[in-house]
């Protein structure tokens, strides 16, 4: 199946658009960070325009489906997918990023580094439809995300300020307190343009 072309999906071109004016203004993160959540409260704000290729579950592992990668890799729209009771390892981004839901609900626990040790600060977020949080090293960036559900889809997007697919960053170890890199990949090819 050919993927969606963004030109199909007028609001997220909007968005795209809109994101596109906000990075070319080279703002201090706080900035980019208010700009992006929000623009992208007006996009989750209603569910009509995700493809059902960037939407689909897996039975065991949750999606990170590319929506739009910026050339000049400024950031990336990624539509995450969580299968019913799905989870993340403990992780971090290196980087600001904004999340948004869509539909269902996320679960998000955070957790910070002290004296080297990896330690859960109590904070606990829990997004629905329309909600928005913020990570970044700056203001918090270790956080372990699920699916509220067991027994249904939920679907976040995330934009990150960069291209989050090939961003080195960490998983942790809860026990240990271990940090071990890695880089996450996309599940799904980014929606061309021009297709």
């Amino acid at each position: 199946m050919m993927p969606l072309r963004i030109d199909q999906a007028p609001r997220l071109t909007r968005f795209l658009r809109a994101m596109d004016a906000l990075v070319e203004r080279h703002c201090a993160e706080a900035e980019l960070l208010n700009g992006c959540e929000a623009l992208l409260k007006e996009l989750v704000a209603v569910d009509d325009w995700l493809p059902d290729t960037h939407a689909a579950p897996h039975p065991q592992f949750y999606q990170q489906y590319a929506l739009h990668v910026d050339p000049l890799n400024r950031y990336s729209v990624v539509s995450f997918v969580w299968g019913p009771g799905q989870r993340t390892p403990v992780h971090d981004h290196g980087v600001w990023g904004v999340i948004g839901m869509l539909r269902g609900a996320e679960r998000s626990a955070g957790f910070s580094l002290q004296d080297g040790r990896l330690i859960a600060t109590g904070s606990e977020d829990i997004l629905k439809p329309g909600d928005t949080s913020r990570v970044s090293p700056a203001i918090g960036d270790i956080h372990q995300v699920s699916n509220v559900y067991a027994d249904r889809v939920s679907i976040g997007v995330h934009v990150y300020g960069t291209d989050i697919g090939k961003q080195s960053r960490h998983v942790y170890d809860l026990v240990a307190g271990t940090a071990k890199p890695f880089v996450s990949g996309y599940a799904a090819p980014v929606l061309e343009a021009d297709a």
